[in-house]
C-alpha cells in the first residue's frame, strides 16, 4: 500500500471533534467518534474468485492501516462483471472461498461489503453485494433495477432497504443501475440513511450521468454518498475507474483520477469530510 503522501500527514488532517459535557460543575472536551469510509476501485479476474479473495484481502489490509471503518468494492467484485458467469460462481456468505474476508473484517474491525452473484432459496440468481461486519454478522442486499440484458442472467432484488449503523451513521447499499432510480434513494433516505453508498461499473461513456446523480441525491436527501468502480476493464466493458464521495451538501470530497487500483477514503472531521487517495499494489 502506497500513498501520494505520509501517513502522517494524512493524520495531521484529521482534526478530533469535541463536545462539551459538563460534570462536576467543570467543562469536559469528549471526542467524537472518528469515521473512515473507502471505495475499493478494485481489478477483478474474470471467475476466478480465489484470485479476487485475495484480492480484495489486499484491499481490506490496506483499509485497516488507514483507519477505515468500512470498505465498499465494486459490483461483481469477486467475479467481475461477467453474466454468463453468474450460475456458476453463485456465493453465501458462509461460503469456504470467503473465509479469509470473513475472518479479516473480524481481526481487523472493518466492515467489508463485496459483490457477488447470490442464488437464492427459490433458485434464482440474483446481482447482490455481501456485507461483513466485525461481530461476524453478515448481510445481503439484492440489485433491485436491473440494466437491459441483465434480466438473461438474473433476476431483480426485492424492494426495500437494508441498513447499518457505522461510527453514528446510518448506511444503505446500492447497485449500480439503482441509482439511475430515484426512489432507490428516495426510500433510503426515508429509512434514515445518512450514509449512500454504491458498488458500480460505470464506463467512461456513463459516467457523468451516474456521478452526477449521486451528488444530486447527496444535496437533496443530505445523505454522503459513494461509487466504488472497477479499476481495470471487466465484462468487455472498460471501466471509468473515478471512484468517488460526495459530502452531504453534494460536495466532491475526493474521487480517484481515472483507473488502476486504489483506496478512496473519506474521513468525517469537527469541519466536514475530507478525502485522501492510497494506491494499492499488486
Amino acid at each position: 500500500l502506497t500513498s501520494p503522501g505520509t501517513a502522517t500527514s494524512f493524520a495531521l488532517r484529521l482534526r478530533l471533534h469535541h463536545k462539551a459535557a459538563r460534570a462536576g460543575g467543570a467543562r469536559i472536551l469528549l471526542p467524537m467518534p472518528s469515521l473512515r469510509i473507502a471505495a475499493a476501485q478494485s481489478v477483478s479476474i474474470p471467475g476466478n474468485i480465489v484470485a479476487n479473495v485475495a484480492e480484495h484481502c489486499k484491499f481490506i489490509v490496506g483499509a485497516s492501516a488507514c483507519g477505515v471503518d468500512i470498505v465498499v468494492f465494486p459490483e461483481l467484485s469477486l467475479c467481475g462483471y461477467e453474466l454468463s458467469l453468474l450460475a456458476g460462481c453463485a456465493l453465501d456468505p458462509d461460503d469456504k472461498v470467503l473465509a479469509p474476508i470473513r475472518e479479516l473484517a473480524t481481526a481487523k474491525g472493518v466492515s467489508v461489503v463485496v459483490g457477488a452473484p447470490i442464488l437464492s432459496l427459490s433458485s434464482h440468481i440474483h446481482i447482490g453485494a455481501i456485507t461483513f461486519l466485525p461481530n461476524g454478522e453478515t448481510s445481503i442486499y439484492r440489485k433491485q433495477h436491473l440494466h437491459s440484458g441483465e434480466e438473461r442472467f438474473a433476476s431483480a432484488g426485492p424492494a426495500g432497504c437494508i441498513t447499518h449503523s457505522i461510527g453514528g451513521e446510518i448506511a444503505a447499499l446500492a447497485i449500480c443501475a439503482d441509482i439511475a432510480h430515484e426512489q432507490h434513494p428516495r426510500v433510503a433516505a426515508a429509512a434514515g440513511a445518512s450514509l449512500y453508498l454504491a458498488s458500480v461499473l460505470v464506463s467512461e461513456a456513463g459516467y457523468a450521468a451516474d456521478a452526477g446523480n449521486l451528488q444530486r441525491y447527496a444535496k437533496s436527501y443530505k445523505m454522503a454518498t459513494l461509487m466504488a468502480n472497477h479499476g481495470g476493464p471487466t465484462g468487455g466493458y472498460l471501466s471509468a475507474g473515478k471512484s468517488a464521495f460526495w459530502s452531504q451538501d453534494g460536495k466532491l470530497v475526493v474521487a480517484a483520477p481515472s483507473t488502476g487500483r486504489c483506496l478512496i477514503i473519506a474521513s468525517r472531521t469537527s469541519e466536514g469530510w475530507v478525502g485522501d487517495l492510497r494506491k494499492v499494489e499488486t
